[in-house]
């Protein structure tokens, strides 16, 4: 029996309810807190996330709550609500996590203002648990409906990777091992930036050719901010930073690409974002994202032409213009 047997995700979100159907299926007992009542209350009478996972049949294994104290007998914990709420999350949560219990972060992004990555929001707001990383290649409704989906789960000790691996993971629901969380967490938020700029150039009908461009030149932004955190740029070039970039930049199915098409035809992002119930990362990430790369001195084009357009700095075309204009220079730099 695997160590963790006791799961509790955090967020019934799309991408929690999927986690938390990926747990069920891999034998685990698991119980799905949801900020909404209405989202508990469809789960228990209707057996689906009708909010967020439509037509998603769930495990009947799944406990829905809304509840915090009915996750405090878990053993371990996903938490999957926004990168911006994680603070408020986790600190409501603090009393509910024994000590030493493992914190999976799912969100992917950067804290505006405090610019600190979720393993450090973690650290400040529940230092008793161990921390560790789930990211990669993956949507919601793919991992729900068990289509084959490989991951990266950081965490320090290898040791209690293989046991979370263990608890979470099946024969289509795959996670590799890392040592390296900022390289996790890193690839993760900025891939979503990267997105909104490949959906942009989608929607502006620059090509194909375009889109493999901001793809590569995108890979290099993240590489160089990884690095510059401390990450292993083998790590950048595995699921959770390259192979991440990849899915979430060609298709329309990512809701920060789907923003990034909007912005590309015309849209006003105002619009974009009235029409959606579910939180789109890379609206928020962005300028945390760009904050960041310049108190590391590093620089960032692309992402930095995302913030600049979803700010109203710049319009589409200019920002579309100024990257177009950029001086030439050698490609490994």
């Amino acid at each position: 029996m695997s160590r963790f047997q006791s799961i509790g995700v955090i967020g019934a979100g799309a991408w929690g309810t999927a986690l938390a159907q990926a747990a069920a299926s891999a034998g685990r007992d698991v119980t799905l807190w949801a900020f909404e009542p209405e989202v508990t209350e469809a789960i228990r009478t209707t057996g689906e996330n009708t909010a967020f996972l439509k037509g998603v049949k769930l495990n009947p294994a799944i406990r829905a709550t809304s509840d915090p104290e009915a996750l405090a007998r878990c053993d371990a914990f996903l938490l999957v609500t926004p990168a911006q709420h994680a603070r408020r999350t986790l600190a409501a949560f603090a009393r509910h996590i024994p000590d030493r219990a493992p914190v999976l972060l799912c969100a992917k992004g950067i804290e505006q203002g405090s610019l600190a990555l979720m393993t450090q929001v973690l650290a400040q707001t529940v230092p008793h648990a161990i921390p560790a990383v789930l990211s990669g290649p993956s949507f919601a409704i793919d991992v729900a409906r068990g289509l084959p989906t490989a991951v990266t789960l950081a965490c320090e000790d290898a040791v209690l990777g293989q046991q979370l691996m263990d608890a979470t993971g099946s024969p289509a629901f795959r996670p590799y091992w890392s040592s390296d969380l900022i390289g996790a967490e890193a690839g993760g938020a900025v891939k979503n930036v990267l997105a909104i700029a490949c959906g942009i150039s989608e929607g502006k009908g620059l090509g194909r050719s375009a889109h493999a461009a901001l793809i590569a030149r995108g890979f290099a932004e993240m590489t160089r901010l990884g690095v510059a955190l401390g990450a292993r740029r083998e790590t950048l070039a595995g699921l959770c930073g390259l192979g991440d970039l990849v899915l979430t930049c060609s298709s329309p199915q990512s809701r920060n690409m789907s923003c990034g098409l909007a912005l590309g035809r015309g849209e006003a992002l105002a619009d974009i974002m009235a029409a959606r119930t579910a939180v789109t990362e890379g609206v928020a990430t962005a300028p945390a994202v760009t904050a960041l790369a310049r108190r590391e001195g590093v620089e960032m084009p692309i992402c930095a032409a995302v913030d600049a357009v979803l700010s109203g700095a710049l319009d589409v075309d200019s920002a579309i213009e100024a990257l177009l204009s950029r001086p030439f220079g050698p490609e490994n730099a």
